[in-house]
């Protein structure tokens, strides 16, 4: 009766110290890139920035830092309603583009075939192709006080609620509340749709037949099953469409009028006509800080931690 030896176990040859540290590194080589990119052209500006919001002068005689508070407090009190106007219409134009976007991008998830989808997805992204301004000045065409959709509108007199709520005023849709967040819904609804496709379209299909099986309804087990799987869709399409909505100024300026202008207006105003430039630095960092507290906001209540 013969036995056999157990094979020995292989030799781990240890790294040499050159070798792991080498390895070791290598991640923080690949963000080299970004990092340097983000210094030069975000922190950098930023601290300009900063330090433009502090000083005190005038073009002609220079501006200095003098660590002028007041500053911040002066420009919100007198742009407070620039700032209102702001987060209302992007928040207006958020739901809007949220109730349009989503019943699209479940049709090009789960009901529009392969073809379609990819005709769809490319319609939604055409308008890209298109300059801003071009787009945002169509609307004045679309809107004009003698056109089919103010005609319409006269018609089936849904200017008759607009006007109830302060929308529009009269029989003329430009130059009001309801130009402005028609042309951020339109601009901004791309950034809506796609997140919320990405979402939609990683959902598995046997999970609706799973439902079914169960003898859930449709609406059941849209409310129990799809929607809470796509939320990270949901709140990505949100905070796209809203934090660039409230700094958008094309729309204020081309489709209102001086009673619609947004804080973004303000501070072009502030840069390039007053030239002012303590009073826009400063208006842009209150921006910013309110959206990062509005945004912070929202994520945690979103539960976006538990969204994976």
């Amino acid at each position: 009766m013969t036995t056999t030896t157990p094979a020995a176990p292989p030799q781990v040859i240890p790294l040499e110290p050159a070798r792991r540290k080498r390895r070791r590194l290598t991640p923080y080589w690949l963000l080299l890139p970004g990092i340097a990119w983000l210094v030069v052209f975000f922190a950098v500006p930023m601290l300009y920035q900063a330090s433009t919001s502090l000083q005190t002068g005038s073009l002609e005689e220079g501006f200095k830092v003098t660590w002028h508070f007041s500053t911040y407090w002066d420009a919100l009190v007198e742009y407070k309603w620039h700032f209102v106007r702001s987060f209302s219409y992007a928040a207006v134009a958020t739901v809007l583009c949220l109730a349009i976007g989503y019943p699209l991008a479940y049709t090009i998830a789960f009901k529009a075939s392969k073809r379609w989808r990819n005709v769809i997805l490319i319609l939604v992204i055409a308008p890209f192709f298109t300059s801003f301004l071009i787009r945002t000045l169509a609307w004045k065409t679309i809107l004009s006080d003698g056109g089919p959709v103010v005609g319409a509108l006269n018609a089936l007199h849904v200017l008759d609620l607009t006007n109830a709520v302060g929308l529009t005023s009269g029989d003329r849709v430009l130059a009001t509340p309801l130009a402005v967040i028609c042309g951020l819904t339109y601009n901004f609804l791309p950034f809506m749709i796609l997140p919320l496709y990405t979402s939609l379209e990683r959902i598995d299909p046997r999970l609706h037949e799973a439902a079914g099986d169960l003898y859930a309804r449709p609406f059941t087990t849209f409310r129990k099953v799809t929607f809470p799987i796509s939320l990270p869709g949901v709140v990505a399409g949100t905070l796209l469409t809203f934090i660039p909505a409230s700094g958008d100024y094309i729309n204020a300026q081309l489709l209102g009028s001086p009673s619609e202008q947004m804080v973004g207006n303000g501070i072009q105003k502030q840069f390039l006509n007053v030239l002012d430039y303590p009073t826009a630095a400063a208006l842009s960092f209150i921006l910013m800080a309110l959206i990062l507290g509005m945004v912070t906001v929202y994520m945690r209540k979103a539960g976006t931690e538990e969204l994976v």
